[in-house]
């Protein structure tokens, strides 16, 4: 009796230590094959932040609460795009600051195209960029920035 209440309070212990999965809309071109790529290219942990489990197909976030979260196969920014595009490594992306301190980074002339929200209070968006580079490295490259504001060559640079 005592081994059964011992196995039932370890399962108790163990699902209570269980951390939900996060909730998201999947993006509309979260299907596309590259998005795949992004995704199991992803590091286990962001700028010191823990990858979360997610419910969504081309989504993945890090953080308790979620700092940072990625959602691959959005729509392609314009080319006319007035938004200030930053450079990490050789990804180029549109920084829209509008709902500070989440700042919504979009990849630019790459497909598919992935979008970061990050809350700048937690962590600080270069650094998390930085990380996110080599995942999405695996995307095509289709084109680049005419004007960039701001080159982020490691995860110390300012933001």
């Amino acid at each position: 009796m005592k081994k059964l209440l011992a196995i039932a309070a370890l399962a108790v212990l163990t699902l209570t230590g269980c951390a939900q999965s996060l909730a998201y809309e999947p993006a509309e071109f979260a299907a596309d094959p590259g998005c795949a790529d992004v995704i199991v290219h992803t590091n286990y942990d962001v700028a010191d932040l823990p990858l979360r489990e997610t419910n969504a197909q081309g989504v993945t976030a890090w953080g308790s609460p979620a700092a940072v979260i990625l959602r691959c196969g959005v729509a392609e920014p314009e080319p006319t795009s007035t938004l200030p595009c930053v450079q990490v490594d050789d990804v180029f992306w549109l920084r829209d600051d509008t709902d500070a301190p989440n700042y919504v980074f979009t990849t630019y002339g790459r497909s598919p195209a992935t979008e970061v929200v990050i809350n700048r209070d937690v962590v600080s968006p270069g650094a998390a960029l930085y990380a996110l580079t080599g995942a999405i490295g695996y995307t095509e490259s289709t084109g680049t920035c005419t004007e960039v504001e701001d080159t982020l060559g490691n995860p110390t640079d300012a933001d």
